[in-house]
């Protein structure tokens, strides 16, 4: 599942780069940096790339994510700071979501 999520934010990011003019150095895979200090995005950009991947996620998966929230702002490392930190926290809110559903 890793892998599949890993492609989908990385095919997402090359969309996102198409669609709005930008330069996220998708060739360093998940070493990929998304914002903060080493990030090319600003708030602005890394809100529309979060929309873009969780549109994604539902048309790929169909399962409905919501990335940034106070869940992830609580974490002592930002999940948006690179792709491989993104992808890690994509898959463990799928693992929660398949766990609260197989509970029902």
């Amino acid at each position: 599942m890793r892998d599949k999520i890993s492609k989908i934010v990385l095919t997402t990011i090359e969309e996102f780069n198409s669609t709005f003019e930008q330069n996220i150095p998708v060739e360093l895979m998940e070493c990929t940096p998304l914002y903060g200090k080493e990030g090319v995005l600003d708030s602005l950009g890394l809100v529309s790339l979060i929309v873009m991947i969780e549109q994604a996620i539902e048309d790929e998966l169909e399962v409905s994510l919501i990335l940034a929230d106070e869940k992830a702002m609580s974490q002592k490392t930002s999940p948006f700071l690179k792709v491989s930190l993104l992808v890690d926290y994509i898959c463990r809110l799928l693992e929660e979501e398949m766990t609260v559903w197989i509970d029902r």
